[in-house]
């Protein structure tokens, strides 16, 4: 969740009104905003927001824009005035086409700065860029001093070695290139552009460079201090409505700080609108059904408080009728996107605590599915039958599958880009997963009794998504005198149990001894396989000792049983 750091008389300055000192109070008064104190120490105030959605209260200026409604110091949609063109131009380049092609900007004229804000603004500036821009991918914000740069603006590329500019932070010139290789910011960021034949670069008219995006600003241009009275703003991306979405949100935080608006004017050939007029300031509509809010709240609240708690939370009311409401969301809520998030809020300016409680009309018992208790039943009597239960991985080779238990290749479910070379495919039999841990633990004593119950997956072209899943049971022991005798009086134990009555008979499988290996079939269907593993397998995953395995399918076993009752 983000962390916002803010300075207390800051926050307090731009509300209006003192905030209290004590801990538990602010939040309180916090808690309109999802938020909680993290600490507080002097004047350094940090906020944990819990609300990722919300990047408009990732600032001091979003948290007092939002608490000055909550507290009742202003009323409604707070409407943000666009003060006409600016004068600004930027052209965008066809060759930024694959690279990072929109841009918008925005001009903010008069406003008062101080070391503090400047301090704010930074901070959110990085939260955008990290978590809204995807770590500078999606979105990257600049800021520059409007009064140096000579527009238009030109938003085009340059070959690596061809540009060289001061970055900001340092007092000598590099390339582009070194800049990747010499800059904090070059080296965090520079995987965005590195793969591409030319990189992004942003010009004034005079050939000055603003920016390198999204990696870095200028140092001469791209430094802004309280004494900055005029802002450039700029927002480069692959995506334009988190471009749009960024400005709004930076243009709005220096709009608090007593800056006026100017609009901006980009032409790109790569936008399908070619000129386009920002930053977007408009305000949408949301309709809400009076009967879901009620339902969703449970308040039958009048129509009067209603539209009370709405302009408490920042929205307007555009038209109100018997059964529904139409609300003006503010053009910085990026994160409204259904009638929901707007009783959300309606149940935060209420105050949730004070929403009476009540029972849920429907009450049930928890329990068990039928399947669950029967594969806990079968654990439960391997336990008795002295077995250790095991839990590996469903993910394996077909290598180990087949070729480490003689068997030649069978179709298995394969993963099309696996993570690592020994989980490319999902196993369909559970035996080479109980010799692989056998193979791993040849240094502890024998005898090694050990089970498992899991699930399998094989191909088929009548189950659903061409995929039948299964859960087996299967059984190992490894000592000198494991034979099929031991096993097979197992099996008896475990289907007299069960309730079942099966049979053995006679197959040639190549992962066991030929004459010492049996299919297992319960009326007529084969359920699973039983005999003494193959001196070949043993070798293969380096067991010395004699083993036996028994294997089940327990979801046939189990469709049996439910036939019976």
């Amino acid at each position: 969740m983000p962390t916002v750091e803010v300075s207390l008389s800051d926050l307090e300055g731009l509300i209006g009104r003192p905030l209290p000192h004590d801990q538990e109070q602010l939040n309180e008064i916090l808690a309109y905003v999802k938020g909680e104190v993290g600490s507080l120490q002097d004047d350094e105030l940090t906020i944990e927001v819990k609300d990722s959605n919300h990047p408009d209260i990732w600032s001091v200026e979003g948290i007092a824009r939002a608490l000055r409604g909550f507290l009742g110091i202003e009323s409604g949609l707070k409407a943000y005035r666009n003060r006409g063109a600016s004068g600004v131009q930027a052209y965008v380049d066809k060759r930024l086409r694959e690279i990072r092609p929109y841009i918008a900007c925005s001009v903010i004229r008069g406003v008062n700065l101080s070391d503090t804000a400047i301090k704010s603004m930074m901070h959110l500036q990085d939260k955008l860029d990290l978590t809204y821009g995807r770590g500078r991918k999606r979105t990257s914000i600049g800021l520059y001093e409007l009064d140096l740069v000579k527009p238009p603006i030109h938003y085009t590329v340059s070959q690596p070695e061809e540009t060289s500019f001061t970055p900001l932070g340092f007092d000598t010139r590099l390339t582009l290139k070194e800049i990747l290789v010499q800059h904090p910011k070059g080296v965090e960021y520079g995987h965005i552009v590195d793969s591409f034949p030319v990189w992004p670069i942003l010009k004034d008219d005079r050939g000055n460079v603003l920016s390198f995006p999204p990696i870095i600003n200028s140092n001469d241009l791209g430094r802004i201090t309280p004494a900055t009275k005029n802002i450039l703003i700029e927002i480069t991306g692959t995506a334009k409505d988190a471009v749009l979405d960024a400005l709004t949100i930076i243009t709005l935080a220096l709009a608090d700080r007593a800056g006026e608006i100017y609009s901006t004017r980009v032409v790109n050939p790569l936008d399908p609108e070619k000129t386009l007029t920002t930053p977007k300031l408009g305000t949408l509509t949301v309709k809400l059904d009076l009967q879901y809010v009620t339902q969703m709240l449970g308040l039958a609240l009048p129509s009067k408080d209603l539209r009370k708690l709405l302009e408490r939370a920042r929205y307007r009311v555009v038209k109100f009728t018997k059964r529904s409401i139409v609300v003006g969301v503010p053009c910085y809520r990026k994160d409204v996107m259904h009638p929901i998030d707007v009783i959300e809020d309606i149940a935060i300016a209420y105050d949730v605590n004070k929403v009476p409680t009540r029972w849920p009309p429907f009450q049930t018992v928890g329990g068990l599915k039928p399947e669950t208790e029967y594969y806990d039943r079968v654990r439960e009597l391997s336990v008795g039958f002295g077995f250790q239960e095991i839990l590996t991985f469903n993910m394996t080779t077909p290598h180990r599958l087949y070729a480490m238990m003689n068997l030649p290749p069978q179709p298995v479910i394969e993963v099309a880009n696996p993570k690592m070379a020994t989980q490319t495919c999902i196993r369909t039999w559970l035996i080479p997963s109980l010799l692989e841990l056998l193979s791993n633990n040849t240094h502890h004593d024998y005898p090694q009794k050990i089970f498992e119950v899991g699930d399998c997956a094989l191909p088929s072209e009548d189950a659903e998504e061409g995929v039948a899943e299964a859960k087996r049971l299967a059984y190992v022991t490894a000592h000198p005198a494991a034979n099929f005798t031991e096993m097979k009086s197992i099996l008896e134990s475990l289907m007299t149990n069960l309730g079942f009555s099966s049979i053995i008979l006679d197959i040639e499988h190549a992962s066991f001894i030929e004459g010492r290996v049996g299919a297992l079939a319960v009326k007529g269907e084969d359920v699973g396989v039983i005999g003494e593993i193959h001196p070949k397998v043993l070798e293969a995953w380096k067991l010395e000792m004699p083993a036996t395995a028994l294997e089940l399918d327990l979801t046939k076993l189990r469709r049996h049983l439910k036939s019976k009752g």
